[in-house]
């Protein structure tokens, strides 16, 4: 699922700080609330949909060491979570426990929000996956425990590329250039060999970083744009010849519809979010009749030689700095998240938070296209101002004027490094 910040810098009233709160010893998640008599936990409806007996799972280990406490639970949609999550942070109810989306967790972080843990106390956390240990690192302090992950696949129509011989999914950027060249030639102007929505930053920014460049540098305590260097221009070329020879759809839009107008059968392949292609191919979208047994993911290459770095999506489980429980709510995470939770999750089709238990998924032909792909992965800067950033949609703006040509790679990156600066260091 698609996680988006949700104008976490902005969080009124919210003027809490660590030092403030006390309780924290800055070594675990907390010395106080050790002996707590009862836990807040709020969890997203995902939980509660489809892996309840997860959360039962881990009340039941903390009940064990801590009998008689009580447990609480609510559950709530994404928007909806985070509305009431600001209203309470600024009173004496905040939860013990929360779930954020990794995008969501640094506004909150900057703010002093959370409470900071030690990484050592929770299971596998040496081998959490690179993307998702960043959402929950700030100014060099770890400030929540890795959920689950979602990746980023391609996903092709095999019929449109048997039909011009092409039989197995690539596994080079040039194989997969090919491919699409003969699709786009057979095809003709009114269809997309690769419907690539212009504005999608996050598969923009993958070839950003497969070509060694990079949104912005951290550079003696500041952060710096870099999309203007030699190595981020390459990725942003890449990335327009993609929109230029294979995306012949609006070049105005951004990826919130792929999936419909994957759909509708006038592309050959997209890459995206892995749930995309098989929501293509429900009857509500499949307006062609003939996706459910003819779409396939497979591991996108770069043009480095390398598989295609891909944005980390998932969840993380954060202790509000205000919490009276921190030591409890510790433990509950662990338990909800270590090896037990890690394998249910799987089970469920989501990726573990750990490369351990990823390499595993690797040797089932079910998941080892999901679990490939999301070994190399990028995440956005963890500076002070980024969601500044994203609010201002900095990157959508100079990927539109490059994919229409209204400016050059050059200038709209060099534009783009410049409203960058200003705000990327102001919490």
């Amino acid at each position: 699922m698609k996680r988006k910040l949700i104008a976490a810098i902005g969080i009124a009233g919210m003027m809490v700080s660590i030092a403030a709160c006390g309780g924290n010893d800055g070594n675990g998640s907390s010395s106080s609330g050790a002996d707590a008599k009862e836990l807040t936990v709020w969890l997203t409806v995902d939980a509660q949909n489809n892996w309840p007996d997860l959360v039962k799972a881990a009340d039941a280990a903390v009940k064990k060491k801590h009998p008689g406490i009580k447990i609480n639970h609510e559950y709530y949609g994404w928007p909806d979570k985070n509305t009431k999550l600001d209203a309470v942070l600024a009173t004496d109810k905040a939860p013990d426990v929360v779930e954020m989306g990794n995008t969501e967790m640094l506004g909150y972080m900057v703010k002093g929000a959370f409470a900071p843990v030690d990484p050592a106390k929770f299971s596998n956390s040496s081998a959490w996956l690179d993307g998702l240990k960043a959402s929950v690192t700030y100014d060099g302090k770890t400030y929540g425990v890795p959920y689950y992950a979602g990746g980023r696949v391609a996903n092709w129509r095999k019929d449109v590329f048997a039909s011009v011989g092409v039989k197995t999914p690539p596994k080079t950027y040039a194989e997969l250039t090919a491919a699409l060249d003969k699709v786009q030639k057979k095809e003709g102007d009114k269809f997309s060999a690769w419907y690539q929505p212009t504005r999608d930053w996050y598969a923009a920014m993958s070839f950003v970083y497969d070509a060694g460049g990079s949104i912005a540098k951290q550079d003696g305590g500041q952060w710096k744009a870099n999309l203007s260097s030699p190595e981020s221009v390459k990725g942003l070329t890449e990335f327009k010849n993609v929109i230029d020879k294979y995306m012949h759809g609006d070049k105005t839009k951004d990826e919130s519809d792929r999936y419909i107008v994957y759909g509708q059968g006038k592309s050959g392949m997209i890459f995206g979010a892995a749930w995309e292609g098989a929501t293509a191919a429900d009857p509500k979208n499949d307006k062609t009749g003939k996706l459910k047994d003819n779409l396939e993911n497979f591991v996108m290459p770069g043009p480095s030689g390398k598989n295609m770095p891909v944005f980390l999506g998932g969840s993380d489980l954060a202790i509000p700095v205000k919490s009276k429980a921190q030591a409890v709510a510790a433990e509950w995470i662990n338990a909800f998240t270590g090896p037990a939770g890690q394998k249910g999750l799987m089970a469920k089709g989501n990726l573990p938070n750990n490369k351990t238990d990823l390499a595993t998924l690797k040797n089932d032909p079910a998941t080892a296209v999901p679990a490939t792909a999301a070994e190399s992965n990028w995440f956005v800067p963890m500076a002070p101002g980024w969601g500044q950033v994203e609010k201002a949609q900095v990157l959508q703006t100079m990927l539109q004027n490059i994919g229409t040509g209204k400016k050059s790679v050059e200038a709209a990156a060099k534009e783009a490094d410049a409203a960058i600066d200003k705000v990327i260091n102001t919490k």
